[in-house]
């Protein structure tokens, strides 16, 4: 069977298999959210605090990992293809989660969040698999459509975490392993390759680091604003993974369990608005207005996020913060729109890149805020002070977006 994907006649197909392999991912990675802070919790011996600071420290490194590679693998992508640099990276992963599955130290368990942080950068390799097989004017509901899988994979992933937690908090790493594995496997005899041979360059070190990448951002003003609203975004959502599992143990005695139906809530509504949602809205407001929905909404779901006394107010927040989902898409649309075909890779490794930043500050700022929030000495407590940062952040997102996305900003042709 050939693996080139047709250009027109395949299109659907092809957006089919890279969608089930982003979902089988996600569903791999949203497997371990519910045990992972927990688990770096027993080798401290339960202290909160330090348990807080070490996790902010995981996942700064995973963040940093993904900034050094996310350039080199998506060049990697517009030399080779996007197949291999996927394939390749779901097996790696899968044996990662089998090492940490067995993780006897806490260093141990750091390197393998180290080797993760490595392979799961190959998302930017997926963003530019969409953009190869989608019309300019349909990216943005077909970025959409990949948020989809991340939340359909976030809506049986901490599910099945949480309820393999409790069995064994070393479990859902070998469930992990095992879908990534599945997950590989699968690519190997259905997904196509997108890029075709004569939309492929030439390998550059010079474009294949960090540095190299962002200079692309640079390059055109109304990417380079977009970039930097697309940071504050990121930067800001960098509070779910850094301090959610943390936050509702301290607050609400929130168990594996619990937390993983919770994130099943979040997968759901994600999947509604990603999925169903930013298509017909993108159509009737367009990609700028939807960018700004999205912040809005962004906004009220942490701040209900951040004031809930109660666990149920976390839950009433769910739909609220959902259609922040209307940004992402939106942005990578636009954003996908500025460059040439053959820089595709190499924009979502630099997306990615973006993304890498906002993961090297954001464990250490919320978990930091987060500690010092709940210190035993202090005489006030504001354990919500984490997503209250957040929604300060998407503020400012939002000013920016208004001043980046406005009809007299500068442009380039699409």
């Amino acid at each position: 069977m050939s693996t080139e994907a047709p250009p027109s006649a395949g299109r659907r197909a092809a957006f089919v298999f890279i969608f089930m392999t982003v979902a089988l991912d996600v569903l791999a990675l949203g497997v371990i959210i519910p045990v992972l802070p927990k688990l770096v919790k027993t080798f401290v011996g339960g202290d909160a605090p330090k348990a807080a600071h070490l996790f902010g420290l995981f996942g700064t490194v995973w963040a940093l990992m993904q900034f050094l590679c996310s350039p080199f693998l998506g060049m990697l992508s517009d030399r080779f293809g996007r197949r291999p640099v996927i394939l390749l990276s779901c097996l790696g992963l899968g044996v990662d989660y089998f090492a940490m599955a067995m993780a006897p130290t806490l260093a141990w368990l750091f390197v393998g969040r180290v080797v993760s942080g490595i392979t799961s950068a190959s998302i930017g390799a997926a963003g530019a698999y969409i953009a190869d097989v989608t019309p300019p004017e349909k990216r943005a509901a077909s970025f959409g459509m990949l948020g989809a899988a991340w939340g359909l994979g976030f809506v049986l992933g901490p599910a099945m975490g949480g309820l393999l937690g409790g069995i064994s908090p070393r479990l859902p790493f070998w469930v992990a392993g095992s879908l990534s594995l599945v997950n590989a496997l699968y690519g190997l005899f259905v997904l196509p390759e997108s890029l075709s041979p004569e939309r492929r360059v030439r390998f550059s070190w010079k474009k294949a680091n960090p540095i190299g990448a962002l200079v692309l951002l640079r390059s055109y003003p109304r990417l380079t604003g977009l970039a930097s609203v697309f940071l504050l975004y990121q930067l800001a959502h960098q509070v779910l993974p850094s301090v959610f599992v943390l936050y509702t143990d301290h607050r609400y005695d929130w168990k594996e369990r619990d937390v993983g139906l919770c994130m099943t809530g979040v997968g759901i509504c994600g999947v509604i608005v990603q999925g169903g949602l930013v298509k017909r809205i993108v159509a009737r407001i367009g990609e700028r207005r939807a960018m700004l929905t999205g912040l809005v909404f962004g906004m009220a779901g942490f701040t209900i996020y951040g004031m809930a006394t109660t666990g149920t107010g976390i839950l009433l927040g769910i739909p609220v913060f959902s259609l922040m989902g209307l940004f992402g898409p939106s942005a990578l649309g636009l954003m996908s729109r500025v460059v040439d075909p053959t820089q595709q890779g190499q924009l979502q490794g630099a997306n990615s890149c973006v993304g890498g930043i906002a993961g090297l500050i954001g464990p250490g700022l919320f978990t930091t805020a987060f500690a010092e929030a709940i210190r035993p000495d202090r005489t006030w407590n504001l354990p919500g002070a984490p997503f209250l940062l957040a929604a300060s952040l998407l503020g400012a997102a939002f000013l920016l977006t208004l001043i980046f996305t406005r009809p007299s900003a500068p442009r380039v042709a699409d």
